[in-house]
């Protein structure tokens, strides 16, 4: 069968993250939504997506697919109920379309001549940007299961303080020594080729993935996800990095996520509890206007490519578009547009033939290249968000 992947009616409320990548490349857990769905699925995926992120993200359509929602996250039940799905059969949650069948001969889906089945089980979905981090706890324990059944841990090192070890999984070529590991309280795991230096004290749930690296006497409280080739260091609370990211020296990030290719500056920080403990509101690209999350604690949500300088404070429940630079003393507002350069007394148009210098120059040190198509993506988000700079 051919599993396509769509983004659903939730794409808009999942920017800044989605400006440079389908919902189902959004990490939650160990794995990618697209990774967690491949797994059960046993099969590969594709994607329907926007059309200017088609051409990185392409989809593949036979003669007959199954179209899976991406915002929904897989569960055995879920996954067995889209296994099973025939011609003119879709499951939906409440009013919600989670899957259904249809083939290349169908000119529109019409759900008013489907047969209806509805999933009524325990699932995560993500339907928000802070649901990323809110609901990373129960997505790790769920990912550490599935890729740990049936599997033997590497050894964890003699020099290494550890409590709860049966709930700690090291992959191959993990390297670590003199740290201490906590998983009383959740899951641990390291991935392959990861490292974490001495003194750092890590608690679980924590997910470390392939080639990140955790630096000399960091603090992580989970839940916590530090993506592929990533760096941590300082002190990190329930936090999320997609993969390629930095946050290498001291500084708090807490209730965070960052997208991909970001770097936040040494002695940074986030705060992510208001000083009068009232709901957190986030700025929103659906409305243009600052949402509700019904969360007493929201960090930073930072899109692809952004970075900030030194010593640099972030308010409570800011958002930071895609390729911006900040920098400077005083706290930025609390929603900064892509491609913005600046910090607290104002921002300029940060041009794309300066960040497009930048990331090339980034993502040559870890050895991937800068592509055409990686510039028309940013070009696109460039054009597509001039309406919230300050020309």
């Amino acid at each position: 069968m051919n599993y396509i992947l769509f983004d659903g009616t939730v794409r808009n409320a999942l920017l800044p993250f989605t400006f440079t990548r389908p919902v189902a490349e959004i990490r939650i857990g160990i794995l990618t939504i697209r990774e967690k769905w491949e797994k059960y699925l046993g099969y590969t995926t594709t994607t329907l997506t926007e059309e200017y992120l088609s051409e990185k993200y392409p989809m593949v359509e036979m003669e007959d697919n199954i179209m899976i929602n991406a915002s929904f996250l897989p569960n055995e039940v879920l996954v067995e109920m889209v296994k099973n799905l025939e011609r003119n059969q879709a499951i939906f949650k409440e009013d919600e379309v989670i899957a259904f069948y249809t083939n290349d001969a169908q000119e529109e889906v019409d759900f008013d001549t489907y047969d209806i089945q509805y999933f009524d089980d325990e699932y995560i979905s993500v339907q928000n940007t802070w649901d990323i981090f809110a609901k990373n706890d129960v997505a790790i324990r769920e990912d550490f299961d599935l890729l740990t059944e049936g599997r033997i841990s590497q050894i964890i090192p003699k020099s290494v303080n550890v409590i709860s070890s049966e709930n700690i999984f090291i992959e191959e070529g993990a390297k670590m020594e003199f740290v201490t590991l906590n998983a009383s309280t959740g899951p641990i795991y390291i991935g392959r080729n990861a490292e974490i230096m001495e003194g750092s004290v890590i608690r679980g749930p924590f997910a470390l993935c392939e080639e990140a690296q955790v630096k000399l006497a960091t603090k992580i409280y989970g839940a916590t996800t530090i993506g592929p080739h990533c760096r941590v260091g300082g002190e990190v609370n329930n936090s999320v990095m997609f993969g390629y990211s930095n946050k290498g020296h001291d500084g708090f990030l807490g209730n965070a996520v960052l997208g991909e290719w970001c770097n936040i500056g040494a002695d940074s920080n986030n705060s992510n509890l208001k000083n009068n403990y009232e709901e957190v509101r986030l700025w929103s690209y659906e409305t243009e206007g600052f949402a509700k999350t019904g969360l007493q604690f929201c960090g930073l949500m930072m899109g692809d490519h952004s970075k900030c300088g030194i010593n640099t404070m972030f308010n409570t429940g800011t958002v930071v578009g895609v390729s911006a630079n900040i920098f400077g003393s005083g706290f930025p507002r609390n929603f900064v547009p892509s491609f913005s350069w600046g910090g607290s007394s104002g921002f300029t148009t940060y041009l794309t033939k300066k960040a497009f210098e930048v990331a090339k120059v980034v993502m040559s040190r870890r050895h991937v290249e800068f592509t055409e198509q990686d510039a028309r993506i940013l070009e696109h988000v460039f054009e597509e968000t001039k309406k919230w700079r300050k020309e």
